[in-house]
């Protein structure tokens, strides 16, 4: 009997746990990155308090996705740590003054430490946004090695693709949060979302285009691997732009819960189609997951462990959200 191929298996692992941080901060981020334009100050208190007994749970995947690397794939840290290192920085710097703003707004006792803490939680939401875009963008355009090791520059990783996959992260976050807000909310707040949502759309649809045009000229071998000849893997943007359409008319048709999930299909068909593009490299353009793969024996120990440890992630945060589910009106909270 065959066994199963660890490194794929521990390859869905990490790609299952981006994607759910993804989509569960990412509308937290979006919140923050719509902060600057909410209509008022009792708008930004209604957003916060949507969030706010979810938000930092939602981070146990980032977590969980770094570990794993680390243990599944330690030249995946040992490459794009030194490639990356500014961009994670400011990242990691990003979610300290998101979360920071998140706890001691609340407790601000003037108008002028609200409005700092207001630019701490916006700054560091857009900060968060962009450099995680642009680190997809560097990923997509591959990093310079020799002998397993990273011999690029410090700021490889800036390039105006990745500046545009960075700002196209930052609008799609946006979208994210304000539909999340379309869910969570009534009244005129929701219709501020609603407004702000559709704009957002089309701009998010804009940048998508511009990247789906630019990655081929990237590598040849994405090039290859899209149009080569017609594959089944097509059905991935297409499924894409069906629910970027049920986004469209649900947001026409003043609709509550559709526009959330179906903004989480677009990002989700998105980065299966990204994951096609690139597999199986890991490190790309020269180093696969099985040439970035950790011995089979602390593969397999670590693996172990990991799938308790996701169904206990996924049951406690069910109950979070169904706990807080329902509407959140102004003047309402949880603080």
């Amino acid at each position: 009997m065959e066994t199963f191929d660890l490194s794929v298996v521990w390859a869905i692992v990490v790609a299952f746990s981006i994607i759910m941080y993804v989509l569960m901060d990412g509308f937290i981020l979006g919140m923050g990155v719509l902060f600057p334009f909410a209509p008022n100050e009792e708008t930004r208190d209604t957003m916060m308090n949507t969030g706010a007994p979810i938000w930092d749970g939602n981070e146990t995947w980032l977590v969980l996705a770094g570990t794993s690397l680390l243990g599944a794939f330690p030249l995946v840290y040992s490459i794009l740590l030194p490639a990356l290192y500014i961009g994670v920085f400011l990242m990691l710097a990003g979610l300290v003054f998101r979360g920071i703003s998140f706890e001691f707004r609340f407790k601000a006792k003037s108008k002028s430490s609200r409005k700092r803490w207001n630019i701490a939680f916006a700054g560091g939401s857009m900060v968060v946004a962009f450099a995680q875009g642009a680190v997809v963008g560097a990923y997509i355009e591959g990093f310079e090695t020799q002998d397993r090791a990273f011999t690029g520059g410090a700021f490889d990783w800036l390039t105006p693709f990745s500046v545009m996959t960075g700002l196209g992260m930052m609008a799609g976050f946006a979208l994210l949060g304000a539909t999340w807000v379309i869910l969570k909310t009534e009244g005129h707040v929701q219709e501020w979302a609603y407004q702000i949502a559709s704009k957002l759309l089309w701009l998010v649809l804009g940048v998508f285009a511009i990247v789906s045009l630019w990655t081929p000229y990237i590598d040849a071998s994405v090039a290859e691997r899209w149009f080569g000849h017609i594959q089944v893997i097509w059905i991935l943007p297409a499924l894409a732009m069906a629910s970027a359409a049920a986004l469209f008319f649900s947001l026409k048709r003043g609709r509550g819960k559709l526009p959330f999930f179906a903004t989480m299909s677009m990002f989700i068909f998105t980065y299966l189609g990204l994951l096609v593009s690139r597999w199986p490299y890991v490190v790309p353009p020269d180093y696969t997951l099985w040439d970035a793969a950790s011995a089979p024996g602390s593969q397999l120990f670590l693996l172990v462990g990991t799938l308790i440890v996701i169904p206990v992630i996924l049951g406690y945060t069910s109950w979070a959200y169904w706990v807080f589910r329902g509407k959140v009106r102004p003047g309402e909270g949880y603080h």
